[in-house]
This record gives C-alpha cells, sequence and structure tokens, in this order.
C-alpha cells in the first residue's frame, strides 16, 4: 500500500524539480481546500447545528492534515488556498439553517481565491440535511457553479459515506478509507491530494474515464469491519487494482445503513485513463463485493443487553466491554437514550458499593452538570440525566450517587462529571461524546483497564478501546442506530435491496461510465 505513495511523492518531488530548473513550465497550481464530514442519522431524532462542525477557516485547516505541514513535498507543490472544512461528530440531520451557513461561507471564500487549478474536497459522504436529498451532491454542485467545470476536483471520502451519480459527476478524482476502523483516514486523505498534484503538475488532467457501480447492498458498519472476512479480503482486493496500468485510484462505499434517502447504498468506484482496465476493475470489485453479501456478519458476537451482562459477570478477563450500539454517537445515535443506563441501576449485581466495578460511557446530563459543579467532589448530587433528545426508548434518570470527579474544557463534552450509584460509575456530560481513547477515562481518573465491566455507546471498538479489552460483546440495544436495520422503517431508499430484501436476481453489476466534469 505505502509503495503507491512512495511512488506518487517521488513523482511529486520530480515535477517540483523540473518546474524549478524550466522556467518555461507552469508555476505551482493553486489548489483549495474545502469539506463538511458527518455521518447524520434520519432515524434520531437529534439536528445538528452548524457550530456542532467545529470549523476551520484559513490556514487553520492545515492543522487537519500532518501531510500538509509546511515543510512537506506536497505544500510545497502547490499554492494552496484553504477555505472552510468542518468535521461533526455523527448525529441528527443537519438544520437547512447550518448547512445553508456554512455551505454559504464556503462559496464566498472560494470566490475569493478563483482562478483555481484544483479542489480537495474532503468530505464524509453521509450527511443528511433537511429539505435537500444527497447534500454532498448539492454542494460539490455549487462549488462547480463558482469554480468553473475545468478546475480539477479530488475527493477523500469515508468508506460509510454514499457516492450519488451527482457526486461522481462532479468530481474528477475520488477515493475513500480502505480499512474499518479506520486506520488509514489520513493516508486516504494523502492520497486523494497526492493523485490531484500528479494529475496537475503533470499535464495529464482529469481521467478519461470515471467507473460507477451501485450496488443494491446495505449493511452497517459494524458487519462490514475490514479486520474480518468477508470485509479484510474484500478490501485487500483494491490497492492491487490501483497497480494496473492505466488506472488511478479504485475504492469500495459500503454505503451508511442509518439514512433513508436513494443514495443510500453500496457503490464501487474506479477512475483511470484505460478504459478496458477501469471497467474490468470496477466489475470485479462489485462482483466480489455482491457474491459475498451473505457472509458478513458482526465483527463480535451480539447478544441482549440481559445476555450481555450475564456473560460479563461470569468472566475474568478485564476489562469486559459491552458496545451499547443503539445510540452510538460515533454513527449518529443521539447519544442521550437512557434504556442500557436504566437497566444497569435496576440490576442487582450493581447495588452494593462493594459490587463488581462498571464504568457507564456516557450520558448527557446537562441538569446534572450543574448540580454536580454547585456541590463539588466527594459529595452526594441528585439531578436528571438523559433523554433531552431521545426519549422514545426510556424517560429521563433522577440520578442520585456521589460526585467523584469534574473535567472541565473538553472538546466535545465540555464539561464532564463522574457520578458513583453503588458500584457503578456513571460519566455525565454536559454535551455528548463518544469515549473511544484510554485518556477519555484517565482524565476523569478512571482507570478502564482495571474494571470489571466498561460499557460504552460505540458500536466496533476503536483500536484504543480494542487493544485494552478482556472481552467483548455488542450488545442489541435500541436508539437511532439500531443494528436491526428491519425495525428502522425506511421509506425511500431504492427497493430491493439487500439484506431487507433477500432473494434478489437480475441485479445489474456492469460499468456506468460517468461523464467528465467538464462535458455535463
Amino acid at each position: 500500500m505505502f509503495l503507491h505513495f512512495r511512488s506518487n511523492l517521488f513523482l511529486i518531488v520530480l515535477c517540483i524539480t523540473l518546474i524549478q530548473c524550466n522556467s518555461h513550465l507552469p508555476k505551482n497550481p493553486k489548489i483549495a481546500i474545502a469539506g463538511l464530514a458527518i455521518e447524520s442519522s434520519t432515524f434520531s431524532p437529534a439536528k445538528t447545528e452548524a457550530d456542532a462542525f467545529l470549523a476551520r477557516e484559513g490556514d487553520a485547516v492545515f492543522d487537519y492534515y500532518p501531510f500538509l505541514k509546511q515543510d512537506s513535498p506536497q505544500r510545497q507543490a502547490a499554492n494552496w488556498a484553504p477555505t472552510l472544512r468542518g468535521h461533526a461528530l455523527p448525529g441528527g440531520i443537519v438544520t437547512r439553517k447550518a448547512y445553508d451557513s456554512l455551505v454559504g461561507k464556503t462559496l464566498a471564500m472560494l470566490k475569493k481565491e478563483l482562478p483555481l487549478d484544483g479542489l480537495f474536497f474532503d468530505i464524509h459522504g453521509a450527511m443528511s440535511v433537511e429539505g435537500i436529498d444527497d447534500p454532498e451532491g448539492d454542494f460539490i454542485q455549487k462549488i462547480r457553479s463558482i469554480i468553473g467545470a475545468e478546475t480539477l476536483i479530488s475527493t477523500s471520502m469515508d468508506l460509510h459515506g454514499n457516492v450519488s451519480k451527482r457526486l461522481a459527476e462532479n468530481t474528477d478524482l475520488i477515493t475513500c478509507y480502505r480499512m474499518a476502523p479506520h486506520e488509514d483516514a489520513l493516508e486516504s486523505k494523502q492520497r486523494a491530494v497526492d493523485n490531484l498534484l500528479e494529475r496537475l503538475i503533470s499535464g495529464k488532467g482529469r481521467p478519461k474515464f470515471k467507473a460507477w457501480i451501485p450496488i443494491p447492498i446495505l449493511l452497517p458498519g459494524e458487519k462490514t469491519s475490514t479486520r474480518i472476512d468477508p470485509g479484510k479480503s474484500l478490501y485487500a482486493k483494491v490497492h492491487p487494482m490501483t497497480e494496473k496500468k492505466g488506472v488511478i485510484d479504485a475504492a469500495i462505499w459500503v454505503g451508511y445503513a442509518w439514512a433513508d434517502e436513494p443514495r443510500n447504498h453500496a457503490v464501487v468506484m474506479v477512475t483511470g485513463d484505460n478504459k478496458k482496465e477501469v471497467s474490468e476493475s470496477a466489475e470485479s470489485l462489485a462482483k466480489d463485493f455482491w457474491d459475498a453479501r451473505n457472509e458478513f456478519k458482526f465483527v463480535a458476537p451480539t447478544a441482549t443487553l440481559e445476555t450481555s451482562l450475564s456473560y460479563a459477570l461470569k468472566s475474568k478477563e478485564k476489562p469486559y466491554i459491552i458496545s451499547d450500539m443503539g445510540d452510538n454517537p460515533t454513527a449518529g445515535g443521539a447519544g442521550d437514550v437512557t434504556w442500557t443506563l436504566r437497566e444497569l441501576l435496576n440490576n442487582k449485581a450493581f447495588k452494593k458499593d462493594s459490587g463488581p466495578e462498571l464504568i457507564y460511557a456516557s450520558i448527557p446530563g446537562p441538569e446534572m452538570i450543574k448540580s454536580a459543579l454547585k456541590v463539588g467532589v466527594n459529595n452526594k448530587v441528585i439531578a436528571k440525566v438523559g433523554a433531552e433528545v431521545d426519549n422514545r426508548f426510556a424517560p429521563p434518570i433522577l440520578l442520585e450517587g456521589i460526585v467523584e470527579a469534574i473535567h472541565q474544557g473538553d472538546i466535545h463534552a465540555e464539561t464532564e462529571v463522574v457520578v458513583k450509584v453503588g458500584s457503578i460509575r456513571v460519566i455525565v456530560t454536559k454535551k455528548r461524546k463518544p469515549y473511544h481513547r484510554e485518556k477519555d477515562f484517565t482524565q476523569l481518573g478512571l482507570n478502564p483497564k482495571g474494571a470489571d465491566i466498561l460499557v460504552v455507546k460505540i458500536g466496533y471498538l476503536v483500536p484504543e478501546l480494542y487493544n485494552i479489552r478482556g472481552d467483548w460483546i455488542m450488545a442489541l440495544t435500541p436508539g437511532g442506530v439500531d443494528q436491526d436495520l428491519t425495525r428502522l422503517g425506511y421509506k425511500r431508499i431504492k427497493r430491493p435491496m439487500f439484506p431487507l430484501d433477500k432473494n434478489m436476481d437480475n441485479v445489474d453489476l456492469n460499468t456506468r461510465f460517468i461523464k467528465a466534469s467538464n462535458a455535463l
């Protein structure tokens, strides 16, 4: 995988040298950076406002990309014009006001940077917006109306994003992550930039061919992890396709299962200059994905919460991690469903202070935060937590316990409080926050490695949690990102769709050649 990057970097450095030594060659290309990234569940009542995107503007955008630091080959190879790039925690549908504000500001900044040779479009691909189908397609089309058809756009995406035909048409180069969990996120973004630089500096320009194949599969990320087969073997086939002569990049998108839009389904795209190789590579990957559809399974054992707790209480492995999946904020859940916490607090095993140590991460409770700050550490507190956003499955909980820790200044939670109830330590936050790093716990004085049971609102475990687990199970709990897709009530996705429709015949996995952006 890394050989490809070294090869691209060599070409970029070579091109820079040629430009410096030959004054008649064109100067460094001018490239803008823009993008909005979020996963939005339309099955959650939560809504996402503009401030959730933590948008950076101008030179602050470079902080997202280590490969664009001041002295990097990529930074030196172009005149960069970073505009606005925002990244929000996954959540509910984005309000129209927020979308219009962020997109409007981006377009205004792009106007000031014209003319442009290229644009690095850094998105997730699963944003939903009030009143707009296919927001990323809408966004890139609006960008095209400003920068024109000749500017090359290279798009980087999450493999859980969605690639509509409109998005495929308006971008020239496109790629996505090849690992889930996304340990190759920065690597993939660098690939998108390297591809753009190589095509601009070499003068090759936009690829001659873009193959796009929609696949009628919609699966949750917890069933398509690249840690295990068939996801592992399927994604291992992507890079070899890019080594074919005449192929620039190849990518497989799983799609996003918790939004109800026609574009939500799997996609394969391959770009390049050799029509035969581009088409055959795309069709091969699409066929392999389709043929493996019945083999996808959860990346870890799954069970009801009751069964999961019974396993955890019997286990000698520490920590025994239970994923509270239905309200996973890293997949778009509201993060404040109290159903699981209610069941834990009612469980006799944790009623006494001497019971098994269980850490619960986490539940938003602004009222509790206010009360805890008032009484201070080591004092008794009582206040409501949770269910302010999503109360469909359980009401707010009146939590009574001892304040063990207070931490302020977190970028997501703002303020965090540990409240001990029996043998349960509940992390309460002012704003929702996923807990996926060991530091998230240790800064609160908690030792996740030493706990008997660790319950987190996450699906498949990110690397840090995965590496400290003693054992692990994923609990099938309710929420806006319910893993039982049949319970969600889709109305707008294209049907038939696997696995909702098991018996599907005559699936068309032939290449659709997409028009070039300057031929629309």
